[in-house]
């Protein structure tokens, strides 16, 4: 039984947001000790350009390795809690530039692709997300994150995207201290990396195995409760 293989997927900068949460949440759900304990091995983390090439030149190449389940975070600038969103839609912005100055191409993703993709997971997911306040959403915005979405639910594979918000500010001031709160990224690691498992049951149940290849078990021969 080979290892499963989760990719995990966060965004790099972009006009507005200089620095991009998403990618620091990305690269702390890969390195969750208890995902590697489960799985037998790390996650595959992919943190994208926030351009529509890297859709052809990063997220391709990623999703050519087949992975069982993906993870995708994104930021949500005008958010207050985090969004499981439930699908995405066939359209692009031409409105909004991407990191390196550009726009869509086109306003139709793919020409010959559906209105729209849905995850099949994403009501799942909502147990595990409700104690950090996440709700539901069916509108992943016309950009990048729209897009990568849209890409990654064509595999057929189990796939969620997440929009976080801005982070907060950590602390607040009463008088002359400053009182520590609890870090939203501690909360939000802690409850997607219990959505990551929930990823990888869907898709140990829905695995078939490929030429060459026995179907995943995650480690110790048996599902993550």
């Amino acid at each position: 039984m080979r290892p499963p293989r989760l990719l995990v997927t966060g965004f790099g900068p972009f006009p507005g947001v200089p620095i991009n949460p998403s990618a620091t949440l990305a690269r702390r759900i890969a390195a969750s000790p208890r995902l590697r304990r489960v799985m037998g091995t790390a996650p595959e983390l992919l943190i994208l350009t926030t351009s529509y090439s890297a859709l052809s030149t990063e997220l391709e190449p990623a999703l050519a390795e087949q992975p069982d389940a993906v993870l995708m975070i994104g930021i949500a600038r005008r958010a207050r809690c985090i969004r499981i969103e439930g699908r995405a839609v066939n359209r692009a912005s031409r409105l909004f530039p991407d990191a390196s100055g550009k726009v869509a191409r086109q306003l139709t993703l793919d020409l010959d692709g559906p209105h729209e993709r849905r995850s099949a997971i994403a009501a799942q997911l909502r147990i595990p997300l409700r104690r950090v306040g996440a709700i539901a959403s069916r509108d992943a915005g016309r950009y990048l994150c729209n897009a990568s979405y849209y890409r990654v639910l064509s595999e057929g594979c189990p796939a969620i995207f997440l929009h976080i918000p801005p982070l907060p500010d950590l602390s607040r001031r009463s008088g002359s201290h400053r009182i520590r709160r609890r870090r939203p990224l501690d909360a939000w690691t802690d409850a997607i990396v219990e959505s990551a498992l929930v990823l990888l049951v869907r898709a140990r149940r829905d695995a078939r195995p490929r030429r060459g290849e026995g179907a995943f078990m995650p480690s110790g021969g048996a599902a993550p409760r």
